[in-house]
């Protein structure tokens, strides 16, 4: 199975989720977006057209600017998880504006 470099990293985000000290509604939403990340990558992937892909790798960049939002909302303004944060940005930002082809076997 070929390695997806952005959905490893956006796992590993979302494993690291679960510590940050947030409760109530910020928490649940930071978890769902946080979430939202790895499952559109993922989704995203599978789709054929390069139109569909690049849709959901765009919802999925949006939802990593929501978890950093919340971060700013919680006043997380250092540490590990935002350098993640960064580069999992950096790695979706540029899956968005590839070149996505269609699949080979799109119908």
């Amino acid at each position: 199975m070929t390695r997806f470099k952005a959905l490893d990293l956006a796992v590993e985000f979302y494993d690291r989720l679960s510590g940050v000290d947030a409760k109530g509604n910020l928490e649940d939403q930071l978890l769902r977006a946080g979430s939202s990340v790895a499952l559109n990558l993922s989704e995203g992937n599978a789709k054929g057209s390069a139109k569909d892909k690049r849709h959901f790798f765009h919802v999925a960049y949006g939802s990593l600017r929501e978890c950093q939002t919340n971060f700013r909302l919680l006043k997380i303004d250092g540490g590990s998880l935002l350098k993640m944060a960064d580069a999992l940005g950096a790695c979706l930002y540029k899956l968005v504006n590839s070149q996505i082809k269609d699949s080979p076997n799109r119908r």
